[in-house]
């Protein structure tokens, strides 16, 4: 058996992806995220299974990975999707919320994939998904600490895609603009002006389905007049 981990699950495009997945896959899906209320909400409408776990603390996150893997085996699809934006520019960063900037947004990423990795390596199969943004490849003022952390967490997807090519893995990280989230509630901006989390969710599994001859290892997303 196998199964679909998303982290990052409760809320967003990562509820979205959960549930284009249960549309589209007979496969498990391991929601995973901090808030269990949430959770719920999403595996009621995912048929998923829920892992409560705060994806920035190394024995949390090695806990859930083993109990995922006990229950399902490797997955054949993880989506490291568990993120948050805060606002700053470098003055107005102090070293701490830099750093609460890339826990949340990169070294969690780096920390559930270690966990799932040699299960995977074992497997000989399966696909990585990293949530990037277009704050990976262009910078924006005001945005520091999540700008560095996003540029970082693509070149960790570059680097784990030249070390599982060979051994069966595909690696893939997306980098979408404005998004309709909650990250977005109360901004005056008309909900035409952001992409639909579905479409995000639906990009993901259209990457999947390709042929394991090929893999997407980067795919830029924005809104259709362009980012905000």
């Amino acid at each position: 058996m196998s199964c679909v981990v998303v982290t990052g699950a409760s809320q967003g495009i990562g509820a979205a992806i959960a549930a284009a997945f249960a549309e589209s896959a007979d496969l498990p899906i391991a929601l995973v995220a901090r808030t269990q209320s949430n959770l719920d909400r999403v595996a009621d409408q995912t048929r998923g299974v829920t892992f409560s776990c705060d994806v920035t603390r190394g024995d949390a996150v090695s806990a859930m990975a083993q109990e995922v893997i006990t229950r399902f085996g490797a997955p054949a699809v993880l989506v490291n999707n568990a993120g948050r934006f805060v606002p700053g520019s470098i003055m107005d960063t102090d070293t701490s919320a830099f750093m609460d900037q890339l826990e949340v947004n990169l070294v969690s990423g780096y920390m559930v994939t270690r966990a799932f990795l040699p299960a995977m390596l074992e497997q000989g199969a399966g696909h990585l998904f990293f949530m990037g943004s277009v704050a990976s490849i262009k910078a924006y003022p005001g945005a520091a600490a999540y700008c560095a952390a996003k540029h970082g967490l693509l070149g960790l997807a570059r680097c784990l895609r030249q070390e599982t090519k060979s051994a069966g893995l595909r690696v893939t990280t997306l980098m979408p603009g404005a998004t309709l989230t909650p990250s977005w509630d109360g901004s005056q901006l008309p909900p035409s002006r952001l992409m639909d989390a579905a479409d995000i969710a639906q990009t993901v599994v259209d990457i999947w389905r390709l042929s394991h001859r090929t893999v997407v290892e980067g795919i830029v997303l924005r809104p259709q007049e362009g980012d905000i």
